[in-house]
């Protein structure tokens, strides 16, 4: 053991002399995590100005305007009123209101039965979001109203007096309806962008230490080092594995690096901080194994440093490391499946929505798991190919 830490000590002391490494796995993924913040305001509330334009002037049409004013709806809908259509739509295309809703005439009326023109919502390309907001609240309104409407409609039916329509229809106006859909699942605070993009710059420039462990393999060779360690008291076993303990160590001090000053200097925020310790680990035992199968498919210093840009820039482009998985294709979703650091970003995203325990890094630990077993058995096989005359 002491043959292993004393060869994890000297490829850790000649990594922290080369200036390059501080920046890549240091400094440079928190620069760039601190620009994504920066870039991304957090403190941005959504917002919705939504218009409305009561041609109907009855109680029902008030309805709506007091739902949008409703308490629940406080500091996210701010409603403005116009007396024509033509003025929301104005103010819809100037930006004034992100949508406008327009009541038509005679809608309080149709509870009592009859038709009348559907309410619609005045949008904007510019404002998807405020739109589809102002969409399912007229919609979850209107189907409110056609419920009262139905049951207006059925007591009438039953043998009750037209002339009672307008107590029904008052008393119809207080009901609400029986069943309701409500979410209900993991926590879902809102995901910070430095809490996703912080350990995704960490990933990112970690895995440069790829190409940092196999280009040092392959110039201690051609220095004569490695067989001079091969001709002292000293097992090729030991060998790797010291080698293998400093590209460990090093990959895990600049995530950790990267995760604790986004915690501490941009506010970052995950729900378990052993969930972020165990992702973390998870990474820079995957980081060793993709060394390993470097060096095991190239002969060159040159081959190694590019072989090793290939795989970094292939994981970090699958994996989503650039962008929120939300904002992918499903096909990028899917292979994102397949990448180590795509397993660890679901993990991290979900830490910081809340999600706790086996239930945020439990998947994604199987699958980096997974990952790096799959690259363990391939580079043993070429191994054992290569010493095979």
């Amino acid at each position: 053991m002491s043959a292993v830490l004393a060869i994890a000590a000297k490829d850790l002391r000649q990594r922290l002399r080369d200036r390059s490494a501080w920046v890549i796995v240091f400094l440079a993924p928190v620069l760039i995590s601190a620009l994504m913040a920066l870039a991304f305001n957090d403190n941005d509330e959504f917002r919705a100005n939504l218009g409305i334009v009561d041609l109907d002037r009855g109680p029902a049409a008030t309805g709506l305007t007091q739902v949008l004013r409703s308490p629940e709806l406080h500091g996210t809908v701010h409603v403005r009123s116009y007396d024509a259509e033509s003025a929301a739509r104005r103010a819809v295309d100037t930006g004034e209101v992100h949508a406008a809703i327009v009541v038509p005439e005679g809608f309080s009326q149709s509870l009592h039965g009859g038709g009348t023109e559907p309410v619609r919502v005045l949008d904007s390309v510019d404002y998807g979001l405020q739109a589809q907001l102002a969409r399912a609240i007229t919609e979850s309104y209107v189907a409110q109203v056609n419920a009262d409407r139905l049951s207006v409609a059925t007591a009438v039916a039953a043998g009750a007096p037209r002339t009672d329509i307008p107590e029904l229809a008052a008393r119809a106006a207080l009901l609400r309806l029986p069943e309701e859909v409500r979410t209900q699942g993991l926590p879902d605070d809102p995901l910070k962008v430095i809490s996703y993009f912080g350990p995704s710059m960490g990933m990112f420039f970690v895995l440069f230490t790829i190409g940092f462990g196999a280009r040092g393999y392959f110039i201690e060779q051609q220095q004569g080092t490695l067989d001079r360690i091969a001709a002292a008291p000293v097992g090729r076993g030991a060998l790797l594995l010291g080698k293998s303990v400093s590209t460990f160590v090093y990959s895990l001090a600049g995530l950790a690096t990267v995760t604790f000053v986004s915690w501490l200097a941009f506010d970052a925020s995950w729900a378990d901080p052993l969930g972020v310790a165990a992702l973390s680990v998870a990474m820079a035992v995957c980081v060793v194994c993709l060394t390993a199968l470097v060096i095991s498919l190239v002969r060159t210093e040159q081959q190694a440093q590019g072989l090793a840009s290939i795989v970094v820039f292939a994981l970090v482009l699958l994996g989503g490391n650039f962008v929120f998985a939300s904002g992918t294709t499903p096909a990028i979703r899917t292979l994102a499946l397949f990448t180590p650091n795509g397993w660890a970003l679901r993990g991290f995203t979900d830490l910081g929505t809340g999600v706790r325990g086996w239930d945020a890094v439990g998947a994604p630990l199987l699958g980096i798991a997974a990952f790096s077993l799959l690259v363990v058995a391939v580079t043993a096989l070429l191994l054992r190919l290569r010493r095979t005359p």
